[in-house]
């Protein structure tokens, strides 16, 4: 898994690359929090992510409760239709907002 940041002001983009994971949720997970420090609006793009786990899926609700709590936001965006049913089959399509 790869992650690429990329700040605009307040609007922080993550760019996950490959698989998450049990073994790569935990840098994922940190990744989120950090750019929360540096800014409340968080974009999640998925364009290039070709699996996510449950343990991914509990690093994507920590950053959407962590966006709650400030106040602020996070989205996907470029969701491909593999991690798409992954959400809907488990719920959390209908957590996070999704463009």
């Amino acid at each position: 898994m790869t992650i690429t940041e990329n700040r605009d002001g307040d609007k922080i983009t993550l760019s996950v690359e490959g698989r998450v994971d049990t073994n790569t949720s935990p840098e994922l997970q940190d990744q989120i929090l950090k750019a929360f420090q540096k800014g409340s609006h968080l974009i999640l793009d998925f364009i290039q992510l070709d699996y996510i786990s449950s343990a991914g899926l509990r690093a994507l609700l920590l950053g959407h409760k962590t966006a709650s709590s400030k106040g602020g936001s996070m989205k996907l965006i470029n969701v491909n239709d593999d991690v798409m049913e992954i959400l809907e089959d488990t719920g959390f399509a209908d957590i996070f907002t999704i463009e």
